[in-house]
């Protein structure tokens, strides 16, 4: 009897010994189908951007002949430092302006008490329901009799005041896992609420702020739309912008040095992402506990 209860034990552990092997097997699968279909088309650009000629028949993702020519004649032939320095300054003007905005809405709503407070949380709630490009008639219309077309500052405007709605949200909810005894305290030693929010609330706001950093520095440089309708000079052109016009047309086809600006696009973004990563993790996930 204990014999054959021993069987039966040793083949219900080879039975579930199997079942979980199968299971990591078909995990790890899908994990690598995911990583290919993600990975590929990244591996085919960078390839493509070391590609000898310009037409898409002759790009692959592991070239032959590698080559600089494209990175060389992007530099020398087009504008692309000039895009390049627009976009940047763009992106760092706005995320600076972004996260000072976004900070102190974000505290005001999430430890302040004040009259019209849940109208207020209610409204932005409604707004960031609205697509951004909903109103570009009426922000051409406007930015038209304030003389601001044509003008990057238009783009820094609507950049960090349209991320207002979804990133205070964001931030007050990251704020609501901050005991509020740490103000309480601050209150107690006889410092005022900008003091306490300066000295002990913001040092413990980093994770959301740079997460909401990083976000705002990559909308200028993915972005298309907005420049192409608010933007019109050459010269003041951005990445997006730029890069679309060696492209489009049918006398446009430089597909290889369009892969290689979009790498030099890429890499500013990978490196945040590389080295801010922890707290990105840290900030996202704190911030969508709670709302």
């Amino acid at each position: 009897m204990t014999v054959l209860t021993n069987k039966k034990i040793n083949n219900k552990t080879f039975i579930d010994n199997v079942k979980e092997v199968l299971a990591y097997i078909g995990i790890y699968s899908v994990l690598l189908i995911f990583a290919f279909v993600i990975l590929y088309p990244v591996i085919w650009i960078v390839g493509s951007s070391f590609t000898e000629g310009s037409s898409l028949a002759t790009a692959t993702a592991i070239p032959r002949n590698p080559s600089l020519r494209n990175y060389i004649r992007l530099l020398e032939e087009t504008k692309y430092k000039q895009w390049y320095l627009n976009t940047l300054t763009i992106a760092v003007i706005n995320m600076g302006v972004s996260v000072v905005l976004t900070g102190t809405m974000g505290y005001v709503f999430a430890r302040l008490k004040f009259a019209g407070k849940k109208f207020g949380l209610l409204s932005i709630l409604i707004l960031q329901m609205f697509p951004s490009f909903m109103g570009m008639i009426a922000i051409y219309v406007l930015f038209l009799n304030f003389g601001l077309l044509d003008q990057p500052l238009a783009l820094v405007l609507i950049y960090a005041t349209g991320q207002i709605p979804y990133n205070t949200w964001l931030v007050k909810g990251y704020l609501k896992n901050v005991p509020i005894s740490l103000d309480e305290a601050a209150y107690i030693d006889g410092a005022t609420k900008f003091q306490t929010f300066k000295r002990i609330i913001l040092p413990l706001m980093s994770p959301i702020l740079t997460f909401v950093a990083v976000t705002q520095f990559m909308a200028p440089w993915f972005d298309f739309i907005l420049p192409s309708f608010l933007i019109s000079s050459d010269e003041k052109k951005t990445l997006a912008v730029g890069l679309y016009e060696l492209i489009n047309g049918l006398a446009n086809n430089n597909f290889t040095m369009f892969a290689a600006g979009s790498v030099l696009v890429a890499a500013p973004v990978a490196l945040l992402y590389l080295f801010l990563q922890k707290y990105l993790v840290e900030g996202l996930s704190a911030g969508a506990n709670k709302g």
